[in-house]
């Protein structure tokens, strides 16, 4: 939270009630009490779970990916460090809640970044996709009175459709809660991800309470991460890029 941040107004969507909180530089969207999107006119990274979500669609072992989609879009401040460090690759994003992409556009500049954004249920479209990316990532989580929540947990058919929609060498990422009332959700996903895939990797940073995991039959390790951390003028980024972990999981 910066300190000049005041609140300017409250949006209730179909599927949530949002915060929007303004300074001159910089814009945010809070729900359930948590910040749900960030924006920086000249910064990138926040050293929360947007800078984990950036830097796991880049341990494809086989080099930056050329198309990365994206379940759960709410601002796109992860695709927003993503345009900056691949200004090439496809980004197409998923997500329930038209409203909240609207707002995004009005607030954070959505539109500069190129996406490709399908308003739908990101599950049910999955089970019809037939498109292949280098890179899947899963952000879904809705809005509960305390806390947000994810909305289902993964199972066979639906790790059958993750995979089927990632390509050749890519990778499959999971953004995960963690904490009181995320363990559950986190200790099985972590193990279908184990049982699925022969290499399982967790991100970190110190001030997140998010982890995120990146599993295909092949994932880089942190010193990929290294080439990137230049791409970032502002020394406050760089500070960010290089305090995230990368950890195989066992």
């Amino acid at each position: 939270m910066l300190p000049s941040m005041r609140r300017t107004g409250i949006v209730h969507t179909r599927f949530q009630s949002l915060e929007i909180w303004k300074s001159e530089l910089a814009t945010e969207f809070r729900v359930a009490g948590a910040l749900h999107a960030s924006f920086h006119e000249t910064r990138f990274l926040t050293g929360l779970a947007w800078d984990l979500i950036a830097a796991a669609a880049l341990l494809r072992k086989d080099g930056p990916p050329a198309s990365i989609l994206m379940l759960g879009l709410a601002g796109g401040t992860a695709f927003r460090v993503l345009r900056h460090l691949l200004p090439d690759c496809k980004l197409t994003a998923i997500d329930i809640d038209s409203e909240i992409v609207s707002l995004a556009r009005e607030h954070m500049e959505l539109d500069a970044l190129d996406i490709e954004v399908i308003t739908t249920d990101a599950y049910p479209w999955l089970a019809q996709n037939q498109r292949q990316f280098d890179v899947v990532f899963d952000d879904i989580y809705l809005a509960g009175k305390t806390d947000v929540f994810r909305p289902q947990a993964w199972n066979p058919e639906l790790l059958v459709h993750l995979r089927r929609a990632t390509g050749p060498g890519g990778v499959l990422a999971v953004n995960l809660v963690t904490g009181a009332g995320h363990r559950k959700m986190q200790s099985l996903t972590r193990q279908i991800l184990r049982d699925a895939f022969p290499k399982v990797r967790r991100l970190t940073t110190p001030a997140g309470m998010n982890e995120v995991l990146v599993a295909g039959e092949a994932v880089a390790t942190r010193p990929q991460l290294d080439a990137y951390q230049e791409i970032f003028r502002d020394w406050r980024d760089r500070m960010f890029w290089d305090r995230i972990e990368v950890r195989r999981i066992s």
